[in-house]
C-alpha cells in the first residue's frame, strides 16, 4: 500500500463530511493505493458514523490526548508512507499532491508556514505565538527546520518503527521530529498556506500547551546534545559555543592535514564528523546506524562495522584514522591488531583520544560531567595516557612519528606501521591499566 492518511479527531463530523471525500478523490486521481484512518478520541456528534459512511477506517484512540491519537494511527498504518493532517480543513487536502512529489527529497516532508512561499492566515496573537515558538525550538534544538510545530507531515513508515513518545499532547510533534532527526532521517519542507479551521472549535489550551512544550523542549535538548544524535560531530564543528567550535576545528585541521595525501583512507568510527567528509578516497565505517544514515546524504562510501573486527582485507588502506573512538569502547588488544592488519606496510595510523595524564583533561571532564550529567563524559569508559598508548602501539609494530594536542588535553598521534620483530610478533592479550 502506498499511503496511510491519519486523521486524529474529536467531534469533527461536519468537517469530515467534506474532508474524507476530497481525500478519497485525491488518492484516486493520483492512482495511489491508500487508506484513511480516523482515530477517534471519544466523539459524541456522530463523527464515527460519518467517517465510516465515507469509507474511512475508524479506530478508537488508545490513551488520551493528541500524542495518543498519533501513536494509535502509526500503529494502525499499513502504507509505505504515513500522512498526518488536521481534520478541521485548516490543512488543505489538495496540498497532499505537492507533499507526495517531495517525498524523494526527505524521509519526512513538512507542510511549512515559515519557509519562503509559506503563509499563515490567522489572528495576530496566534500567529505571533506560533512564530516565536518555532523560532525558539529550531534554535534551541539546532534543527534545519523552520516549521517545527506543523502537524501536516508525510513520514516514511519505516522511519517510525520502534518510535516511542513521552509527550501527551501537541508537543509530540517536536518530539517526533527530534527523535527521527537524531536517528539520521532527512527532513524537507514544502511552502504551505494555512487557513483557520472551517467549523467547530480548537482543542488547544494555550497555557497548558506552552508548559508542555517547555518540558518537551528540555527533554529533547538533552537528546540533541548527546552522542546518540546522528549529526552530533558535524554540528559541533559549527557550534555557537566558541570553545567547542575551536576544539572540533583544531582536531579537524590536524587530522585532515596529516591524512589528505595518504591515498586510500579508512575512518574507523567516523560518526558524523567533517573529517571523513573532507578527505578524498576515504571510506567511513561506523557501528551506529543513525550516523551512517545521516552521512549517506553526503554521498560518502560507508560501511557498518565493528572496531573489534574490521570488515576489510589485510593491507587494504594507506591510512587508518581512529579519532575519539577507543575511549568509548572496552580496552582490547584486538583494537590495535585490527588497525595494523588493514594497513599496508609503511602505512599511516592517526589515533586521537583524551590524554588522562594531562591536568587539562583532569579538569575538563569532571567539569563537563557536573554541568551535563549523563552526557559525553560518562561515555568515556577507557582512559589512556600518551605513555601507555606509546607502549601499546610499539608492541603492535607502530612507530610514533609525531604528536599534537588540542588545548593541551586531547592527544593526536601520527604513527607508521613497521615490521614486527620476528621473535616477538604480537603480544598475547593481557590486563592493561589503560582499561
Amino acid at each position: 500500500m502506498d499511503i496511510s492518511v491519519i486523521l486524529p479527531v474529536v467531534n469533527e463530523r461536519e468537517n469530515l463530511e467534506i474532508l474524507i471525500p476530497r481525500l478519497m478523490m485525491l488518492l484516486g486521481n493520483a492512482r495511489l493505493e491508500g487508506e484513511i484512518i480516523v482515530v477517534d478520541g471519544g466523539s459524541t456528534d456522530g463523527t464515527q458514523a460519518a467517517a465510516a459512511s465515507h469509507g474511512a477506517r475508524v479506530v478508537a484512540e488508545r490513551g488520551k490526548g493528541y500524542a495518543a491519537a498519533i501513536k494509535t494511527g502509526f500503529e494502525e498504518a499499513r502504507g509505505d508512507w504515513v500522512l498526518t493532517l488536521d481534520a478541521d480543513l485548516s490543512h488543505d487536502p489538495d496540498f497532499v499532491g505537492k507533499m507526495w512529489r517531495a517525498r524523494d527529497r526527505g524521509d519526512i516532508v513538512i507542510a511549512s508556514r515559515y519557509i519562503r512561499g509559506g503563509v499563515a492566515y490567522t489572528d495576530w496573537l496566534r500567529k505571533s505565538l506560533s512564530w516565536l515558538l518555532n523560532s525558539f525550538l529550531r534554535r534551541f534544538w539546532s534543527l534545519p527546520v523552520r516549521d517545527v510545530s506543523s502537524g501536516y507531515r508525510l513520514y516514511r513508515r519505516s522511519a517510525l518503527e520502534g518510535l516511542t513518545f513521552a509527550s501527551t499532547n501537541f508537543e509530540v510533534l517536536g518530539e517526533i521530529l527530534v527523535k527521527l532527526y537524531a536517528r539520521g532521517y532527512s527532513v524537507t519542507e514544502v511552502p504551505f498556506t494555512y487557513f483557520p479551521r472551517e467549523a467547530g472549535r480548537s482543542h488547544v489550551k494555550l497555557f497548558k500547551f506552552g508548559m508542555a512544550q517547555l518540558r518537551s523542549a528540555i527533554r529533547m535538548w538533552k537528546l540533541r546534545n548527546s552522542l546518540e544524535s546522528a549529526d552530533y560531530d558535524e554540528r559541533a564543528y559549527y557550534s555557537i559555543i566558541p570553545i567547542q567550535r575551536y576544539w572540533q576545528r583544531r582536531r579537524h585541521h590536524i587530522t585532515v592535514n596529516w591524512a589528505r595525501s595518504a591515498g586510500r583512507i579508512l575512518d574507523a568510527g567516523c560518526g558524523s564528523s567533517l573529517i571523513v567528509q573532507s578527505l578524498n578516497n576515504a571510506i567511513g565505517m561506523e557501528f551506529n546506524f543513525g550516523k551512517l544514515r545521516y552521512l549517506s546524504h553526503h554521498g560518502i562510501p560507508l560501511l557498518r562495522g565493528s572496531a573489534f573486527a574490521l570488515p576489510f582485507k589485510d593491507e587494504s588502506f594507506d591510512c587508518v584514522i581512529s579519532s575519539q573512538v577507543i575511549e568509548h569502547i572496552p580496552y582490547d588488544e584486538v583494537l590495535f591488531s585490527e588497525m595494523r592488519r588493514v594497513l599496508r606496510a609503511g602505512g599511516m595510523l592517526i589515533l586521537g583520544t583524551p590524554d588522562y595524564a594531562t591536568i587539562g583533561w583532569r579538569i575538563i571532564e569532571p567539569t563537563y560531567g557536573f554541568l551535563l550529567p549523563g552526557g559525553y563524559a560518562d561515555e568515556h569508559i577507557t582512559h589512556y595516557t600518551r605513555e601507555k598508548l606509546t607502549e601499546i602501539l610499539g608492541r603492535h609494530g607502530f612507530k610514533v612519528d609525531e604528536v599534537k594536542y588540542v588545548a593541551g588535553s586531547e592527544l593526536i598521534m601520527r604513527c607508521a606501521k613497521e615490521a614486527l620483530p620476528a621473535p616477538q610478533q604480537l603480544a598475547p592479550p593481557r590486563e592493561s591499566s589503560a582499561a
